[in-house]
């Protein structure tokens, strides 16, 4: 840590498994900030998901770097000493309990803000903390279904929507939760308060569907509300989902979805061109010769959509002559936007991440060595620097109580009421 990092000596307590809130603290310690991470005595879930080690796995490691891991029997009374502790210890604390818990363990936002008011609380619900979903328990597939997303990225398996592998709606959960608790300390700066950030994972599904979660009160209400009549008449008549999907109008425009914003087939492999503007659409007809009509896409009527629909095939068609190299090419020299479509196993050896350093060696102490994505966020003077391995489980228990106060004879105490253990 050093002083250009934008949150030294900040010190972050999170109670947190899973997804959301451990890539939210792994992105605070790449800040500077110093977190402990409150795990039960039996580790946070994901250590046992696909073990690489004993007590650690893959995907427990990607979001959990340049961490302290503390074990701690929450609910046991014996542990109240080392809460507090930990709550008078903290700037800002994590938390992503399942709905219910925090207030049964008396650590709610709402009563921590009352008790340390200039302490910063950041929590991620599934569905927001009011109304008729406000209890209910879910993760990231939930989510996506229930938000809507999971249609918007119209990925159909088997005739069924699915979502990605990425679990979208927690990453966003966590970059949100990050960008409100770095300006909650922003705030403190200027007013001395603490406060509580609130994210749900179903407004951050929502938000990666932004583009279409715009209304117009007056002139879509009505066809909104007439596209919803007609798919809750196809869900009582049992219509296929792909069906009830193709009820519902699309974000982007038809000369988009045909020609000019999509993937398309070459010889070798797959390509993606991103054309959004008018400018660029007319590069890329240039560049494969077409002799694209001006249509007005706002107004599609039937003539219009039989020529796109022809365009779109007879495009497909020149694609599909030349490999991606090619392509990629002859695009680029037009200034058209186009990649081929990557794995993740690629971007491992990929020179334009390596150019621009997106991965580092990890030396784990008990696992091996990983490559591991560096910061998302590039900020002079080495303000977000990649973290090392949190340590073994269970064997830093002693030094951090230690160091939260506690004497040797009560971290034996603590020891031998089960209420933590060290390795």
């Amino acid at each position: 840590m050093s002083d250009t990092q934008p949150f030294n000596n900040v010190r972050v307590v999170e109670f947190g498994q899973f997804v959301a809130v451990p890539f939210c603290g792994q992105l605070l310690a790449e800040g500077g900030a110093n977190v402990i991470k409150v795990e039960s005595p039996d580790g946070d879930p994901n250590r046992l998901m696909g073990e690489v080690a004993p007590f650690e796995s893959r995907i427990f490691i990607s979001r959990n770097r340049g961490k302290h891991s503390l074990p701690l029997k929450l609910s046991d009374e014996n542990a109240r000493p080392v809460i507090e502790s930990l709550l008078s210890w903290a700037d800002v604390v994590l938390m992503n309990f399942r709905p219910g818990l925090a207030q049964k363990l008396d650590i709610d936002a709402e009563t921590l803000i009352r008790r340390f008011p200039r302490l910063i609380i950041g929590e991620i619900t599934p569905f927001g903390k009011k109304g008729p979903d406000a209890n209910l328990s879910a993760m990231d597939i939930v989510v996506q279904a229930r938000s809507g997303l999971m249609a918007a990225m119209g990925r159909i398996v088997e005739g069924r929507p699915a979502p990605g592998d990425p679990v979208i709606s927690d990453y966003m959960a966590a970059a949100s939760l990050a960008f409100g608790i770095s300006s909650a300390l922003f705030r403190r700066e200027r007013t001395g308060k603490g406060g509580i950030v609130d994210v749900s994972l179903m407004q951050s599904a929502m938000t990666l569907a932004n583009n279409q979660l715009l209304r117009s009160e007056d002139l879509d209400r009505e066809i909104h509300n007439e596209i919803i009549s007609k798919i809750d008449q196809q869900r009582v008549e049992g219509a296929t989902f792909e069906e009830q999907s193709a009820s519902m109008p699309s974000a982007r425009m038809l000369p988009l979805r045909a020609i000019y914003f999509r993937t398309y087939d070459t010889a070798d492999g797959t390509i993606a061109i991103a054309c959004a503007s008018k400018g660029l659409q007319v590069r890329f007809a240039k560049a494969l010769g077409l002799d694209d009509q001006d249509r007005n896409a706002a107004q599609i009527s039937k003539k219009d959509l039989d020529y796109f629909l022809a365009l779109q095939q007879k495009v497909e068609t020149i694609m599909r002559s030349k490999g991606s190299r090619d392509w990629l090419d002859i695009l680029d020299n037009a200034g058209v936007p186009a990649s081929t479509v990557k794995f993740p196993l690629e971007m491992f050896e990929d020179p334009q991440a390596e150019a621009n350093d997106m991965f580092y060696l990890l030396d784990h102490p008990t696992a091996g060595q990983f490559r591991a994505l560096t910061p998302p966020v590039k900020l002079d003077g080495n303000g977000f620097q990649p973290q090392g391995a949190t340590q073994p489980f269970a064997t830093e228990t002693r030094s951090l109580l230690s160091e939260l106060g506690f004497t040797t004879g009560e971290i034996d105490n603590l020891i031998k009421q089960n209420v933590t253990h060290e390795q």
